[in-house]
């Protein structure tokens, strides 16, 4: 009888105990945040090398990545398993420090071959065992394990940085293999004692913001078992157009010089004595003879590292977050992964804010996305709104829910050109019958703010429409065809969609005065493969994109198309007194409009 009790009364108190088992908790379909995984005290932090398949710095053994975990202590006390949160990343251990010197000079002729800029040797900070702190306080505490890792050839990982390279797709991967027990996990870099992880699902996400939001893009493409769902902030997507636009060498908005090379030697922060033979390999050989900074066009070297063309494998859901005002990584790089992954039939979402660069989505469509994909839970976000835009005035935090990206409601809109130059001519949705052409003098001391704000210049020409009597929300891809005359062999090309009159108080917001832009070189006219020297005086027809945009003008203002040669912020900065000739009846530019052509006239009627 004694015995029978006790049996029960041990039944009883384990059954008491597994109840107080801490677990995950979900209300209206996001994971709560926990009592007991939110003392950072009782986590467990550890690193590790996890080995990958490759040998990128050549030094005959498989380059392994220095990964880190952070975990709640209930997934070593009470064998709870949780799903993972991943960045990866080539900052964790430091960048290289410099001024211009380490910057492509651009003050000369297009397509001439200069000096390359000084190779600056990265200091590794940070010690073991943490890589990061980012994303713990948020994730942690709603049930879930955060892993962090650096990419090949920065801090403690083996191999070399190849900016975009496979071996940047297949160290993610890596990761994401070991943590579903495919891959061999050490304890030491170069030890033998393995590290198993016993405390997972094997259910992964990824996120990050710029370069480490290209990586979550990178791993997925691969089609890793696993990777489940991304968000990718920011994301580049392609190096060439990060540093290329329609065949021109552009640089990122803020780092005026800066190419491949530039970053590569600015993340190189691994093995020192790995560093000679990755630079031999990687920056003197592969990308110098690939980059091409002479003609700017599209090559195989380019096309390695265009993540839209490794998509096919592709399984994990995605959720893309950027800003339309980012003219760093600039907004086509999440619009054309988006698209493609869209038309893949892969579950998408899209969210666009109004600022710059970074800003991920609000934390509850973050955690709806991870909850859903990583814990299973039925929440629907699979059938929320495809795009979520934030509005000019509205909080990061409140975007408005649309069908889709660009606005199903945008119809494109015609404009002509009808001359005006040295002052503004007129756009308007009737083209003339008179055949006018006109010149502006190439001149790059003149910002391309000075020149929207002038009333009278030569240095650009300016085409702006009716003044506004409603507003009008533009939504997708404005798109120029031009054609237009260089006096010499070769002409920057550029052209921003300006709103006027043009705000310069101190409450400027950075919705007001540019709407989008764009760059082109005319060399390219017929390919991005391939250029040739432009005829003096001979006109050429291009077309191309403009930025992606999501934008309400407000009445009151102008659209205005502004063309103009070289920019001082962008472009390369030939001597002033290239002459660029505009036709007028051969060029136009389509814009997005919601409500198409009827809402325009109406608006400014």
């Amino acid at each position: 009888m004694k015995k029978t009790i006790l049996i029960l009364f041990i039944a009883f108190i384990s059954q008491i105990q597994a109840q107080e088992k801490a677990v995950p908790v979900f209300k209206d379909g996001e994971a709560q945040i926990v009592e007991a995984f939110n003392d950072p005290s009782k986590w467990i932090r550890h690193d590790l090398w996890v080995e990958t398949t490759f040998d990128s710095d050549g030094d005959g053994k498989l380059d392994r990545m220095h990964v880190d975990v952070t975990r709640p202590a209930q997934t070593e006390t009470e064998g709870l398993k949780l799903p993972v949160i991943y960045e990866s990343s080539p900052y964790y251990s430091g960048v290289a420090s410099g001024g211009r010197e380490l910057f492509w000079n651009v003050k000369h002729e297009l397509g001439e071959k200069v000096p390359n800029p000084v190779h600056p040797n990265v200091i590794r900070r940070g010690k073991r065992p943490i890589i990061s702190n980012s994303q713990i306080k948020t994730w942690v505490p709603r049930g879930y394990i955060v892993v962090h890792s650096s990419s090949p050839g920065t801090g403690l990982s083996d191999g070399t940085p190849t900016v975009g390279g496979d071996n940047e797709s297949l160290a993610p991967k890596a990761v994401i293999d070991w943590l579903n027990g495919r891959a061999k996990g050490f304890k030491e870099r170069e030890g033998n004692e393995e590290v198993k992880a016993y405390w997972t699902t094997g259910k992964v996400g990824m996120t990050g913001t710029s370069y480490n939001g290209t990586i979550p893009l990178a791993a997925a493409t691969t089609g890793v078992d696993g990777l489940e769902a991304i968000i990718p902030v920011a994301p580049n997507t392609s190096y060439y157009h990060y540093y290329r636009s329609n065949g021109l060498v552009r640089s990122p908005g803020g780092y005026l010089g800066e190419d491949i090379d530039v970053l590569y030697d600015f993340i190189h922060s691994g093995k020192e004595e790995n560093r000679a033979r990755n630079n031999k390999i990687v920056r003197d050989t592969e990308m110098a003879n690939g980059m091409d900074r002479e003609t700017g066009d599209y090559n195989d070297f380019w096309a390695e590292r265009d993540y839209i063309n490794d998509m096919k494998p592709m399984k994990a859901a995605l959720l893309m977050s950027h800003g339309f005002n980012d003219w760093n990584v600039m907004p086509e790089h999440s619009y054309r992964i988006y698209k493609k992954a869209s038309e893949m039939g892969l579950p998408t979402q899209i969210y666009y804010h109004q600022n710059g660069h970074g800003g991920p989505p609000p934390i509850k469509m973050m955690n709806r996305w991870f909850t859903h994909y990583l814990h299973g839970i039925d929440n629907g976000v699979e059938n929320d709104a495809k795009a979520w835009i934030v509005r000019e005035n509205d909080n990061q935090n409140e975007p408005t829910a649309y069908p889709e990206y660009p606005n199903p409601k945008a119809e494109n809109v015609t404009f002509y050109l009808n001359a005006g130059a040295p002052k503004a001519g007129s756009l308007s949705l009737t083209k003339s019958s008179k055949k006018e052409k006109e010149t502006l003098v190439d001149n790059y001391s003149f910002s391309a703010e000075s020149l929207a704000k002038a009333d009278y210049t030569n240095h650009r020409l300016l085409y702006v429409t009716p003044i506004l009597k409603e507003d009008v929300h533009i939504s997708g891809l404005p798109s120029i065809t031009i054609k237009a005359a260089s006096s010499k062999e070769a002409v920057n090309l550029s052209v921003y969609l300006v709103s006027l009159p043009w705000n310069s108080g101190r409450r400027t917001k950075i919705t007001d005065n540019i709407i989008t832009r764009g760059w082109a070189d005319l060399q390219n006219y017929k390919s991005l493969t391939s250029s040739k020297p432009l005829k003096p005086a001979k006109f050429y027809e291009m077309t191309f994109d403009l930025q992606p945009d999501d934008q309400i003008i407000k009445k009151g203002q102008q659209i205005g198309l502004m063309i103009f040669s070289s920019d001082a912020e962008y472009t390369i900065l030939p001597k002033p007194g290239t002459e660029l000739t505009v036709d007028l009846s051969g060029t136009k530019i389509t814009i997005p409009i919601v409500g198409g052509k009827d809402v325009f006239k109406k608006s400014v009627e």
